[in-house]
């Protein structure tokens, strides 16, 4: 990430060799084009070719999360990634990763957040941040759910919601009554807490959720 040191899980959190390969034939072959589909609708949401908005449906710490596509770069498999540790960061900074040819910062949201690791399995992404946002970023998931239609969902009117930082402040209900909890990603790339990942910076964690 842009200076966001590290001190982190040792080598490799998540190095391809510690985590099984996907199958090779028909079903590397779908989720090849489910990935380039993917893509595809970030690319088209960019462009504002989309006619009814969708976000991008994760899993974080068994909890399902939306994720703005204008604010995504790219999904990859996190098997195929080596992540390097880094010293002196927390644990939730995984470390750095050679990404189309940049380093760039890999944070496990969901510890983040203070929920329990990504556990590394061949449903484990990484998704890149979107260049606008100009922080060279990305987040392990434990998995893509797809896009989900907002529109289709409604606000979640609880008290409770107050103990989510800014950058998590949305809840919705879709129709089948699951509740998920709408990120900011811009939002969360000027936070202090995330840009200083050493365990020498800020001990307040007010934005954990």
């Amino acid at each position: 990430m842009q200076t966001m040191p590290g001190h982190g899980v040792s080598t490799a959190a998540y190095p391809s060799a510690a985590m099984p390969s996907f199958e090779t034939g028909a079903r590397q072959g779908r989720l090849r084009q489910y990935q380039l589909q993917l893509i595809e609708r970030i690319q088209a949401a960019r462009s504002g070719a989309l006619a009814a908005r969708k976000e991008l449906g994760v899993m974080l710490g068994g909890r399902p999360c939306l994720l703005d596509l204008t604010q995504l770069g790219e999904i990859v498999i996190a098997a195929g990634v080596q992540i390097q540790g880094v010293p002196l960061a927390q644990d939730w900074y995984l470390g750095l990763a050679a990404m189309r040819g940049r380093l760039t910062g890999v944070v496990d949201l969901a510890r983040y957040m203070g929920e329990p690791a990504c556990a590394p399995g061949n449903h484990c992404r990484i998704i890149t941040f979107s260049p606008r946002l100009g922080l060279n970023c990305a987040l392990l998931v434990e998995r893509v759910l797809g896009l989900r239609q907002l529109r289709a969902m409604q606000p979640v009117q609880d008290a409770a919601q107050g103990v989510f930082p800014s950058w998590a402040a949305q809840a919705l209900r879709d129709s089948e009554g699951q509740q998920w909890l709408r990120l900011d990603l811009a939002q969360l790339a000027q936070s202090a807490r995330f840009l200083d990942a050493g365990f020498d910076g800020l001990p307040d964690h007010k934005d954990i959720c």
